[in-house]
């Protein structure tokens, strides 16, 4: 259920950051809080609650693919529904089926789930350990593999992490 409930959260985050927003009544288009260095801030009603989450997108791609879509680092907060610090990665491409992916931040490391083109963490305990590392770290490697097999690794500055962590909590809680 939990993924599932992440799985349609990042949806709703995919379409956003593309610029195309749902036509669903109950949710407004993102408005920017704050841009604090490498990372954004942003907040959007749904069904008449507030969503806030931070996003940012690499410094450093690599990988031997021909073509990939856009790629994001969220961690969103969804106060009403009790759910804060929710860490997803929107990687550009389909994962390979039934694999893991990777986070190094600057020698702590996280096993995220995949399914599709999004990967999360297994609980809110480790989001909130890895939202706790992005906040103080330098540096953020992300591995994945695609459905083809090709290896990726994305390499995110983490400067403004904390700043704009701090304006979503100001935001939403």
């Amino acid at each position: 259920m939990k993924r599932t409930a992440y799985f349609l959260t990042i949806m709703m985050f995919s379409v956003a950051l593309a610029g195309v927003i749902s036509t669903s009544a109950h949710a407004s288009q993102p408005r920017l809080l704050s841009v604090e260095g490498d990372w954004s801030a942003y907040v959007f009603t749904e069904g008449g609650n507030k969503v806030c989450y931070i996003a940012s997108k690499p410094t450093k791609s690599e990988g031997k693919y021909s073509s990939r879509g856009e790629i994001f680092a969220l961690i969103t907060d969804r106060p009403n529904e009790g759910s804060r610090n929710v860490f997803s990665y929107i990687t550009g491409y389909d994962y390979k089926a039934g694999s893991d992916a990777s986070v190094d931040i600057d020698g702590q490391s996280f096993v995220l789930f995949t399914q599709d083109d999004t990967a999360w963490t297994p609980d809110g305990d480790m989001d909130n350990r890895l939202a706790a590392a992005i906040k103080t770290g330098s540096k953020m490697v992300v591995r994945g593999v695609s459905s083809r097999g090709t290896k990726t690794k994305d390499t995110f500055s983490l400067r403004g992490s904390g700043a704009a962590q701090d304006r979503v909590k100001k935001e939403c809680r």
